[in-house]
């Protein structure tokens, strides 16, 4: 990988690991069409770089009854730093919250809440707004999951 940007071989390993991340060293060599070795100095480079920030798994949140999804759009009249170093402190103690943006529009900040249902919200929904003074806060719920949590596009 040369100057930080991965090349086409760079790209199909990190492909495949993005549907597989369990995949062995042989299986993924296979994949991409490169020795074992040549794969791993390659994946150690992926590593060192930032590109890969870790290997995780994906959950069924169904079947771990979390079944709501709610899209969380936040106003605000604040915008010194030290609110922001608080909001964003006291947000990511939410475990729900699985998404957090601050975005540009109509909103402030975006989040993405996952939880077993609406009384479950509720509870989030009284903790977002016990420490912090926020202007207005609405709450778009998921009626179905079309797509989740998709591959980057390489």
């Amino acid at each position: 990988m040369k100057n930080d940007k991965p090349d086409h071989i760079d790209r199909a390993i990190l492909a495949a690991m993005q549907i597989d991340s369990t995949l062995s060293q042989r299986e993924l060599a296979e994949k991409v069409g490169l020795s074992q070795n040549a794969c791993w100095r390659r994946l150690q480079a992926l590593n060192a770089s930032g590109i890969i920030e870790g290997a995780t798994v994906r959950l069924n949140r169904q079947k771990l009854g979390l079944g709501l999804v709610v899209f969380v759009m936040i106003r605000t009249r604040h915008h010194s730093a030290e609110w922001l170093k608080t909001f964003r402190r006291h947000v990511s103690t939410l475990p729900e919250v699985v998404d957090f943006f601050r975005i540009g529009g109509d909103y402030d900040y975006l989040l993405k809440v996952v939880t077993e249902d609406m009384d479950s919200y509720d509870k989030v929904y009284q903790r977002l707004i016990e420490e912090v003074e926020l202007d207005s806060v609405t709450s778009y719920f998921a009626m179905e999951a079309i797509e989740e949590q998709r591959p980057l596009p390489l």
